[in-house]
């Protein structure tokens, strides 16, 4: 018989295991966590990364924002999402529905969906 197989029958103790009283209905211990730590990923749930636009990242600020932070319409660029599940800053594509009422990436009539971060 094997040091481990032995220990998982209890014949050579192992560090950190309670003794068993005769008629105790709790099993011996093996092992007590200390600390327990949880790792989570996420991601947003969309089809593109970037705006087709202006070409920055879809969560970040659009251009005309970053060129000037102090204008306080920075705190509203925020994202539009259309019925064709694309998704564009709301400057940049109000900017763009300004010569053309249609997708920039799938040329289909521009309806918004929903807007937001």
């Amino acid at each position: 018989m094997s040091a481990i197989e032995g220990a998982s029958k209890g014949a050579i103790p192992v560090e950190g295991e309670r003794a068993v009283e005769s008629g105790s209905q709790y099993p011996k211990k093996r092992f007590e966590v200390k600390q327990w730590n949880a790792v989570a990923a996420w991601s947003w749930d969309l089809r593109v990364d970037n705006c087709a636009i202006c070409r920055n990242h879809i969560m970040d600020l659009c251009l005309e924002c970053q060129a000037d932070p102090q204008n306080a319409r920075a705190s509203e660029c925020v994202v539009t999402w259309g019925i064709c599940n694309h998704a564009f800053h709301s400057h940049c594509i109000n900017k763009w529905l300004e010569t053309r009422n249609v997708c920039p990436l799938d040329n289909r009539p521009w309806h918004k969906l929903k807007e937001g971060r």
